[in-house]
């Protein structure tokens, strides 16, 4: 038997176009004597549909397109994920499915058994879980058909008190295939393939593992879909955030060596790949072309503007300068280099005239108090303003240029440098915008070396440092990780080593501040706990605060 992969990048709710590009590749499978193509979990509806899925509409249009897709099944079979309706009186109304097509019909539905209800997934929200359990059997072989999470509960610590295939296993399957939407983290792809070794071991069996690929909103997709041979061991491994597809035959994988293409980045190399998919597909998916943002002179705006030449072109990318009386003058000049070097449409807007206009305005209602945070914030806000202001102007989408430690102890201003469309680096420590920022540099300087090596600064008062009133970056962003991606307890911390004093103020800095990150733009996510969808946090709370 031939397997085809198809790793597609699906549009949530664009029922045409991810219809088209199945079809495509149905008839590229069949071009390729492929017996089955296999397509990604909810592949229909794009992933993850959320509260579309509460609209039978929805669900129909879904229903409609995998049995007009069906039709062109004929000498092939395909597997493809969607939603479907749950016909039993009790229980939730749908269910997270896999169809599977042969001889232009719609043959037989397996539904997903474990449903994930953690970080960034919600789908008992949805989906009622299966309870029934049948292999597929095609052209003579047994097929055990999961989906995603199915798989996942042979970790050290089992979530769920069910296997699906320890259900299936006694079917004697001879394959197993595993329709997926595993969102990409900079930690996922090494774990991901562990978990898929454990199965092929547990169970000796082949399995093929099809991912979703491409940003919806701040998930990102990485890819990375996999063939392992009954030995446990990679056989071979499509690309990562890209589109890919490929046959394999199945007694090849038994009998021949392994071509494991073995693709390995590095962690910030990774991040960086995932933030350039992530920016063009928000901006593809939403029919934009052109990003404006503030350019400071700092690490942060300069990584921006260079993540969003790469994934949009840097003709698309406007760069606007907004230096104020406390701007130095190297700033504007780093900022002149960064957008030169990459050939960026600019403008150098000085703000001192509507700032003033500002302070003059403000001047009787502040009561003749000492220029402080309020005076700060102005400035940022004048930005924001004038970001926004060109933004609507010429339809372009302001991307945010904060950074997570910055989010995390609220270290920006609301409508002022917190603005925007899209937060690309918001899920990236300082110290890791550092080394993108070096990543960036490998072959060629393209940020200023100036830009990342000064002490960073927001420049909104005279010869202001950040290390004025934040711990240094390698210390806060230690803290912060243990905080929010581990969940240490603030005892846990200072049991590491760190200061007790320092620890809780840096706690107390980041539950304070949820009422901000509440009103911050979405936030690509690249790490195992992003602030945004997957972090949820009461903003009226005491505990730590």
């Amino acid at each position: 038997m031939k397997i085809a992969l198809a790793q597609l990048n699906y549009h949530i709710g664009n029922f045409t176009e991810n219809s088209e590009k199945i079809i495509s590749t149905i008839n590229k499978a069949k071009k390729e004597n492929a017996d089955l193509v296999v397509f990604s979990e909810l592949a229909i509806s794009g992933y993850p549909p959320r509260d579309f899925l509460e609209f039978n509409d929805f669900i129909i249009q879904c229903n409609e397109a995998v049995n007009e897709i069906a039709k062109h099944c004929i000498g092939i079979a395909a597997i493809i994920g969607l939603p479907t309706f749950n016909p039993k009186e009790k229980g939730k109304p749908l269910y997270n499915s896999a169809a599977f097509l042969s001889d232009g019909k719609l043959v037989q539905l397996v539904h997903k058994t474990l449903l994930p209800n953690y970080d960034i997934f919600d789908e008992y929200r949805y989906f009622e879980p299966n309870s029934e359990f049948n292999c597929i059997n095609y052209k003579g072989k047994t097929i055990a058909l999961s989906i995603c999470e199915d798989l996942w509960n042979v970790q050290d610590n089992p979530l769920y008190n069910i296997n699906p295939m320890d259900e299936l296993i006694g079917q004697k399957p001879d394959l197993m295939i595993n329709i997926a939407a595993s969102p990409y983290n900079y930690h996922q792809t090494k774990i991901r393939k562990e978990i898929l070794k454990r199965n092929a071991k547990k169970y000796n069996l082949p399995l093929f593992y099809i991912n979703h690929v491409g940003a919806q909103t701040e998930l990102l997709f990485d890819g990375g879909s996999l063939v392992l041979n009954s030995e446990s061991e990679i056989y071979d491994e499509l690309k990562y955030f890209e589109e890919d597809f490929k046959v394999y035959d199945l007694k090849e994988i038994e009998t021949k060596s392994v071509i494991n293409k073995n693709q390995e980045f590095s962690e910030i190399e990774s991040i960086y790949k995932a933030l350039v998919m992530g920016v063009r597909n928000y901006f593809q998916k939403l029919g934009f072309k052109k990003a404006i943002l503030g350019l400071s002179g700092g690490v942060d705006s300069a990584v921006t503007a260079s993540i969003a030449a790469e994934a949009l072109g840097s003709d698309n990318v406007y760069n606007v300068l907004l230096p104020s009386r406390f701007s130095s003058e190297h700033s504007v000049e780093d900022s002149l280099k960064l957008v030169k070097n990459y050939g960026m449409p600019y403008d150098v807007i000085e703000i001192e005239k509507a700032f003033s206009t500002f302070e003059d305005t403000l001047k009787p209602y502040f009561k003749g108090l000492p220029f402080n945070i309020a005076e700060e914030n102005l400035q940022a806000r004048t930005r924001g303003v004038l970001l926004m202001a060109l933004s609507n102007k010429f339809g372009y989408i302001l991307l945010n240029t904060s950074n997570k430690s910055e989010a995390a102890v609220g270290y920006g201003t609301l409508y002022g440098d917190m603005n925007g469309g899209l937060s690309v680096i918001g899920d990236v420590y300082k110290t890791q915008v550092f080394e993108l920022a070096k990543f960036i540099n490998t072959n060629k300087e393209m940020i200023p070396v100036n830009i990342i090596t000064k002490p960073p600064s927001a420049e909104l008062r005279p010869d202001q440092k950040d290390s004025d009133s934040l711990p240094d970056y390698d210390i806060l962003d230690e803290v912060l990780y243990q905080y929010i991606e581990h969940r240490k307890g603030p005892k846990e911390i200072i049991a590491m080593g760190f200061e007790e004093t320092l620890v809780n103020r840096i706690l107390k800095l980041v539950n304070i501040s949820e009422y901000k990150r509440y009103q911050t733009p979405p936030i690509l996510r690249v790490s195992t706990k992003a602030f945004g969808m997957g972090r949820r946090m009461p903003i009226v709370a005491k505990y730590l605060s």
